[in-house]
């Protein structure tokens, strides 16, 4: 064989002739590297057959679903799409001390004590300083079987040995293989070492979690061939500034991809919260110009949060637009649709969005709750409190439909809001639904008042 020298980008994965200082295909910069390689001359061998493989009927393969694992902690369980597969692989991220190991450690720990062996290999830490954590979180059992490596050979040796149900590897960045010589966390190493342990997980049957580290800029270190190798990613969200922590489900083979679990951070680890929407309105202030509740849907679970917004006359002569949570060029682009079709002379304003309790919102629907937050903020008047919003918005100032009116309205009703501004796209289905809800007896409030508006106008002069 003969030895040859590649140079790989760590960020990407592409494999480049020479060295560069940006990679061409994902345009970062520093990030090939060399590695070593060999070439065993594959054009001067002659390609070996295997045996042939067996395929039957596609209507002949049961449709029943794999019976899943709990780990008896809710909000985990929802993000999986109720619970662990057997045979499958689970790909966890988040910023350092988010709380990645702390959820593998509660849910390693009810999974011993409900199935079995579980096996917990952890390259970072030290036995004794993950068995005070465990006894900080009251996470012990006696079927919670516990090590450190980092050498892939001696993982899936023990694997084979211990015949757990579930292995948990903390972290793939720092597992190795001796078939190659790159240093822990390239790219050929969390690639070679994950497809093992993937295969492994797949031969004999047992669920594995990967834990993964994250770059600057939030995303799994290494190759992003790493997320598609694995059944689920699923990413740690939150802020050092809050208790809460978000779970989200970014791909999910077993369940709804974008579900998110929401926990607080305590003494005894993280715990679930059900009622998000009750967190994050907990100091919501009521009569405040700029502020707005708008009902959010993340995965499957309706969210209520509330948006704020403070505007005031800009001092440079370009004016500043800030947002924390949402995407700060959408804010510029429904700031132009405030100007241009409703008027709102805003040229000569700094705008300034944010989504309180450290919610980051991606879907459009919050689109009605920042441009009504904004106009609340300049002309400073406070919207109603018992008003809850939710709708996108097109460039001509259309209000469109969303998806799940529903689940929002109801979300809505049973934190106390009793007025919906929406879509008109939805209204027929907010009414049926409004109807079902009255016909239901109830101590509480039964029905709400729904203001449908097609037009962004219109939905100004419905809220004020």
């Amino acid at each position: 064989m003969a030895a040859k020298s590649m140079y790989v980008c760590q960020s990407c994965g592409a494999e480049q002739r020479k060295w560069q200082g940006q990679c061409p295909d994902c345009l970062e910069w520093n990030s090939i590297s060399e590695q070593a390689t060999e070439v065993s001359g594959f054009r001067n061998q002659k390609i070996s057959l295997g045996s042939a493989l067996t395929p039957e009927p596609i209507t002949a393969i049961s449709s029943k679903d794999s019976p899943r694992r709990q780990t008896h902690i809710d909000e985990f369980d929802r993000v999986l799409g109720g619970g662990l597969v057997r045979g499958s692989a689970v790909l966890i991220g988040g910023d350092p001390g988010i709380g990645k190991s702390t959820i593998l450690l509660q849910a390693s720990a009810l999974l011993a004590e409900h199935y079995g062996t579980v096996l917990y290999i952890t390259g970072e830490e030290s036995a004794r300083q993950v068995h005070l954590r465990g006894e900080r979180i009251d996470a012990l059992h006696q079927d919670l079987q516990l090590t450190t490596s980092c050498d892939l050979e001696a993982m899936l040796t023990t694997i084979a040995k211990v015949k757990p149900h579930t292995v948990i590897i903390d972290s793939i960045q720092t597992t190795v293989t001796n078939q190659l010589t790159s240093a822990p966390g390239t790219v050929a190493q969390v690639r070679d070492c994950a497809a093992a342990l993937i295969n492994s997980a797949k031969t004999l049957g047992h669920a594995l979690i990967l834990v993964g580290h994250v770059t600057k800029d939030g995303s799994i270190a290494g190759p992003r061939v790493l997320e598609h190798m694995v059944d689920a990613v699923l990413y740690f969200e939150g802020d050092r500034g809050y208790n809460h922590r978000v779970l989200r489900a970014v791909k999910n083979r077993f369940g709804p991809a974008g579900e998110i679990g929401i926990f607080e951070m305590s003494d005894k680890g993280l715990v679930g919260i059900r009622d998000a929407s009750k967190l994050f309105l907990a100091e919501r202030a009521v009569d405040v110009p700029g502020s707005v509740v708008v009902a959010c849907m993340e995965g499957t679970r309706p969210v209520l949060v509330e948006i704020q917004a403070l505007v005031v006359p800009t001092v440079y002569a370009t004016p500043k637009r800030s947002t924390v949570g949402v995407d700060a060029n959408r804010v510029g682009m429904l700031t132009a649709v405030l100007e241009r079709r409703v008027g709102i002379p805003l040229g000569t304003q700094d705008i300034y969005v944010n989504v309180v309790g450290g919610v980051k919102l991606t879907e459009p629907a919050s689109d009605l709750g920042v441009v009504l937050a904004i106009l609340s903020a300049f002309q400073e008047k406070a919207l109603p409190a018992d008003l809850v919003v939710f709708g996108e918005i097109g460039l001509t100032g259309e209000i469109r439909p969303v998806g799940a009116p529903e689940s929002r309205a109801k979300e809505a009703l049973n934190m106390g809001f009793s007025r919906l501004l929406l879509p008109r796209g939805n209204n027929t289905r907010v009414q049926e639904a409004n109807i079902a809800a009255s016909l239901r007896p109830s101590k509480q409030q039964t029905a709400w008042e729904a203001m449908p508006a097609k037009h962004l106008s219109e939905a100004v002069q419905l809220a004020f």
